[in-house]
């Protein structure tokens, strides 16, 4: 497949990187890991006002989609950048509400979906396949629950508990709550919801592999050894390569599979940019050597979000076993 973005969708992207280039998520991820949320929420409202989180939800609900490829260039940008809060979980949201629309319930449509697409709420939630934890629970403005008993609005949330990356704050829903349908459509509408947190990990984790290469990169180029920029080092060459290489295969498979929204497809994608994203870090943290280990630079924002969002929604073995099953061969 040849896959390659419009004028308008890089466009799109170009404008993304611009506006958080000048909102400075680095210092709203540190705010959000130490439980501050004010900047990160502003930043939230630059995303609302481009219109990310109206991508997920269609027309009639106040949205302009559902628009997965536009939805995976938006996360590159977000990842790429840091941004902290349930930006995966506020856009899966959004999918399991229209699905279940699409199926007939549209009562949870009519009442959530119009607030999440223009970004005047954010959601967080738990679906079967995706753990017990919800993400920034404290933060979110609604706390969703799936379980075989079907869709519920829990009442709030047990303990935050502290994830790799400091920035991406757990914690599990508490039982009881308002209950928001029911039946086989909640499970179809999860399945699908799941595909949705599923592509966005993947286009926000190929974001963050590519936010960790250019600044290794760039440090390459300035740190000097025996009197020598370390970067014009073979070894160190051939290992920020094989890093872009890595990447650039993912890109083609996480927009091919935005393009197509297969199962296997999406499934593919979540496990070559969890892989990529894995590769960059290990060769960020060796390559900057001891300063890349601590948590007062930079780099360790991207570093520890590289890890957590490999095992987000599912650790890769779960993921590898879904492109077997996709293909027949399990």
């Amino acid at each position: 497949m040849r896959f390659l973005l419009d004028d308008e969708q890089r466009e799109f992207a170009r404008s993304l990187d611009a506006m958080l280039t000048a909102a400075d998520t680095v210092a709203a991820a540190r705010a959000w890991g130490s439980g501050e949320h004010a900047p990160g929420r502003a930043v939230w409202g630059r995303l609302a006002d481009a219109g990310v989180f109206a991508l997920a939800a269609p027309q009639e609900y106040e949205g302009v989609g559902p628009l997965p490829v536009e939805t995976a260039v938006a996360f590159v940008e977000l990842g790429r950048h840091a941004v902290p809060g349930p930006v995966v979980e506020t856009v899966a949201a959004a999918a399991l509400l229209t699905r279940l629309a699409a199926l007939g319930d549209t009562a949870p449509a009519k009442r959530f979906l119009p607030t999440l697409a223009s970004g005047g709420r954010s959601a967080t939630l738990t679906l079967p396949e995706g753990g017990p934890y919800a993400l920034d629970a404290d933060a979110a403005d609604l706390v969703l629950a799936v379980s075989d008993d079907g869709l519920r609005l829990a009442p709030g949330h047990a303990r935050v508990r502290r994830s790799l990356d400091p920035a991406r704050r757990l914690a599990a829903p508490l039982p009881g709550g308002e209950p928001l349908a029911a039946g086989p459509a909640v499970a179809a509408a999860a399945r699908h919801a799941t595909d949705w947190a599923a592509l966005a990990i993947a286009a926000q984790s190929l974001g963050v592999g590519l936010a960790l290469l250019d600044r290794t990169v760039a440090y390459a180029k300035q740190r000097s050894q025996f009197g020598v920029p370390i970067g014009t080092f073979q070894a160190v060459k051939h290992r920020l390569a094989d890093v872009l290489v890595r990447l650039e295969f993912a890109r083609p498979v996480v927009f091919g599979a935005a393009l197509t929204m297969a199962p296997g497809d999406v499934a593919a994608a979540k496990v070559t940019a969890g892989d990529a994203v894995y590769a960059a870090a290990r060769a960020a943290l060796q390559l900057h050597g001891a300063i890349g280990y601590t948590a007062e630079f930079d780099l360790s924002l991207w570093l520890t979000k590289a890890r957590a969002l490999r095992g987000a929604w599912g650790d890769p073995g779960v993921w590898r076993g879904r492109v077997l099953a996709a293909r027949g061969e399990v």
